[in-house]
């Protein structure tokens, strides 16, 4: 505590350029000896201007104090750039964030091949499904995903973290307070892994935040994924500041004729590795990381791409007789959309017997499912009753969704998707 209150009152100051908070720390050794030098010994060599020499005078930890006790009332963890738990992947860029502010729990992070997916938040429907496909391989070959968790791609790749049953880390270009921003996908990030933000709460926003964001994500991570960007979009810039970090750059390719790809399919033509899956974004990082594992094609395939084809599925159902009676009479039923029958006719909906979908379910699964039989149930107590790691009933949720089985409420609250015949 005596240490903190020195670093957030260097940190907050933002009158004082990033590079030279760095070069105090160097030349005094820490956030308190700045504290207490001489102010006359700020004068002379050039480094400081008037006005960062009259912010660095004002010596009122009042401020420290306020944030300090705010984090302490809502959770907040703090790291300083000196703590053992700050990451030295980020302590080593040009102007890393002296003080990061943290909901959740932050993973070991220099232990793991962290990659940024980002992209449009006008993602088209491709665009969303290869970032989403992407968030969830690498999780399954035990990467851990970065995202700015704005709308689109980034909102995806964290999505598809979640559902592989992963970590994810949220990075805000907010204060780590503001709640506008991600929603309940920062909810569910924050549940199991962590949000950060290099700005205490209650701070006002700004636009220039989220331009500052981009080296904090990218200074976390190894590697970033582009995995869909028009000629003019804020991903560009991310791919620029990560490639200036040393970090490897890949992008997903597109239609050449695609707008919406325009900008990501230019950064191949400069030079930035192509990446169609999780494979040929982490191929160079296997021999650094033994955590990461390939379990294979199969598995790191959504579940949802796995699934038979409905018209595979169609020709291998067997025909039934007009009369016959339908199976497992009186059970609820399981709203699926209609196949259509023909261009003259209006599609109308059909009810496939619960009981036989849920022969398909895992043991977890049907435990979540029996959880909601009552009625919609909040995500706290799904967990509490099924027993289950916050990070797995998360995920088991999202393929019961994907499924139709099971449709979230307001308020992270989850029920069937179901109707009594």
């Amino acid at each position: 505590m005596s240490e903190l209150r020195y670093w957030l009152w260097l940190s907050a100051l933002t009158g004082v350029r990033p590079r030279v908070k760095q070069e105090l720390i160097g030349r005094y050794g820490g956030a308190r000896e700045l504290f207490f030098s001489p102010i006359d010994e700020l004068k002379g060599d050039g480094l400081l201007t008037e006005e960062e020499r009259e912010a660095l005078s004002a010596r009122r930890l009042d401020a420290a104090l306020n944030i300090i006790e705010r984090c302490e009332q809502e959770g907040i963890g703090i790291l300083t750039i000196q703590d053992a738990a700050y990451p030295r992947r980020l302590a080593a860029i040009y102007d890393p964030p002296l003080v990061l502010y943290v909901r959740g729990r932050l993973p070991s992070i220099d232990d793991l091949a962290a990659v940024a997916v980002v992209g449009t938040r006008r993602a088209t429907p491709y665009g969303l499904k290869m970032a989403t496909r992407m968030g969830y391989e690498l999780t399954r070959c035990g990467a851990l995903v970065v995202s700015g968790l704005t709308g689109g791609v980034d909102a995806a790749a964290a999505e598809g973290a979640l559902m592989a049953g992963g970590s994810c880390v949220g990075v805000l270009g907010s204060a780590i307070d503001d709640r506008r921003w991600g929603g309940s996908l920062a909810r569910d990030v924050e549940t199991v892994g962590a949000i950060v933000s290099e700005y205490p709460p209650g701070t006002p926003g700004n636009a220039a935040f989220f331009r500052a964001r981009n080296r904090v994500t990218s200074g976390l991570t190894v590697a970033c994924v582009v995995a869909e960007a028009p000629a003019k979009s804020g991903a560009l810039l991310f791919a620029d500041e990560a490639l200036s970090q040393g970090r490897e750059v890949f992008a997903v390719p597109a239609n050449a004729d695609a707008p919406a790809a325009a900008g990501s399919n230019a950064l191949l033509k400069e030079g930035a590795s192509p990446a169609t899956d999780a494979r040929d974004v982490l191929a160079d990082f296997f021999a650094r990381f033994p955590s990461l594992r390939d379990p294979g094609k199969a598995a790191r395939t959504l579940p949802a791409e796995r699934a038979m084809p409905e018209h595979e599925a169609a020709a291998a159902a067997p025909e039934k007789a007009p009369d016959a009676p339908e199976d497992g009479a009186g059970f609820a039923k399981l709203r699926e959309p209609g196949r259509k029958k023909g261009i003259d006719k209006p599609p109308e909906p059909e009810y496939i017997d619960l009981k036989k979908q849920l022969e398909g379910l895992s043991e977890k699964q049907l435990g979540i499912v029996n959880c909601l039989s009552a009625g919609p149930v909040h995500i706290d107590d799904i967990i509490e009753k099924t027993g289950l790691p916050a990070a797995e009933a998360l995920s088991e949720l999202t393929l019961l969704q994907i499924g139709g089985y099971v449709r979230q409420e307001p308020g992270k609250r989850f029920s069937l998707n179901i109707i009594q015949k």
